[in-house]
């Protein structure tokens, strides 16, 4: 005999395409009506593809009828976007002062995400903008540590926290909310409000550009960020590694899902730069990341090689751009956030990125779209 709570129960079979959790889990299911075998599903996601909604409808009706249903009515709510190429929009924007927003992701962890989120930061700083840095990376909150700024404390205004300057730049980080060496043994439900506080309750100030270090992977605190705020733009970092590759694909397949727009892939490690003669050896291998970039017709942003100063820079605080500016790797990281900057003014200027005021399309079961099987 189905009813609701069964019905809820065969849904967390169902995953969220491009994503290992279900749409139970993720809060996308609103509702549920049984009567008899006939069953009505209300389901909103953030998502304006029609191939997202038609795999979603396929999905649930296959596993209801399954189940024993002998009609599905399947209602999919979904953000309403006038271009087709806008981005990650479900008409929310809990920080409207932030000009653009570049989400900094990797498949996988360990390929140097957050050191390239550093640099690039701190890169565009030097150019003249007004940058900010969050770090979403709330299990592996390294960026502190990166800019020098362990043990330093946030200053508290009223209900808001004031971010902490460090080397030109505003920074946040749960690891400076929290004492050091702590572990965050937290489920999904808590990053995504973690991650939404540390944008609203942050007093950012009105900035050209906000770099978001993710977790690695594809999830929660993904599917947040592009709930929260209109993302300008995504930067995928890899190594030139096959198996990193892999995870590479699912990271800029999760951006295409998402509609934000890919502004290049950064190849780390690219290369190993002898301290002592300056010769190059690519012992990770070089340029497997540029086939990838043509599939997702997008570029390869930064070839950034290693340098035992880059490695110093990171652990001492010290990143490479600004206390090493005569290093091959800093002035690929310059050469790099400069691009980053030229596709952001390109895609604003095309219109890519939608109006925070546009709100998701909301009404009844008779107005909504309906799949129906009978």
């Amino acid at each position: 005999m189905l009813d609701k709570n069964s019905v809820l129960k065969i849904l967390k079979s169902v995953k969220y395409p491009g994503f290992e959790k279900d749409i139970v889990t993720f809060g996308f299911v609103k509702n549920v009506e049984v009567n008899d075998k006939n069953i009505f599903i209300e389901v909103e996601i953030l998502s304006a593809s029609k191939d997202v909604s038609k795999e979603l409808k396929i999905d649930i009706e296959n596993s209801l009828i399954k189940a024993g249903a002998s009609r599905v009515d399947i209602a999919i709510k979904q953000p309403e976007i006038p271009n087709q190429k806008s981005n990650s929009q479900s008409g929310k924007n809990v920080t409207p002062h932030v000009k653009n927003f570049v989400m900094i992701s990797s498949g996988k962890g360990g390929v140097g995400k957050t050191t390239t989120t550093v640099n690039l930061a701190i890169a565009l700083a030097s150019q003249g903008k007004k940058v900010g840095l969050l770090d979403a990376d709330i299990y592996g909150p390294n960026v502190p540590r990166m800019l020098g700024v362990v043990g330093k404390s946030p200053e508290i205004i009223g209900q808001k926290v004031k971010p902490i300057l460090a080397h030109g730049v505003e920074m946040m980080s749960m690891g400076s909310l929290m004492e050091e060496g702590q572990s965050l043994i937290w489920r999904g439900s808590m990053i995504m409000k973690a991650i939404e506080q540390l944008l609203r309750d942050i007093l950012w100030s009105e900035l050209d550009v906000l770099f978001i270090d993710m977790p690695p992977g594809t999830g929660d605190a993904q599917l947040t960020l592009a709930q929260s705020v209109p993302v300008t733009t995504g930067i995928c970092v890899t190594t030139p590694q096959q198996v990193a590759l892999d995870d590479t694909e699912r990271s800029l397949d999760m951006f295409k899902k998402l509609h934000i727009p890919i502004a290049g892939i950064m190849e780390n490690m690219s290369g190993f730069i002898c301290p002592d003669s300056g010769t190059q050896y690519d012992i990770f291998g070089k340029g497997t990341t540029k086939p990838l970039a043509n599939k997702f017709k997008t570029q390869v942003i930064g070839e950034i090689p290693i340098e035992p100063a880059v490695r110093e820079g990171g652990d001492s605080g010290k990143p490479v751009v600004l206390f090493k500016p005569e290093s091959e790797t800093a002035k690929r990281y310059q050469k790099s956030a400069h691009k980053l900057w030229e596709e952001i003014e390109k895609i604003n200027k095309e219109g890519k990125v939608s109006n925070a005021s546009i709100q998701p399309t909301v009404g009844t079961k008779n107005q909504a779209k309906t799949c129906s099987t009978k």
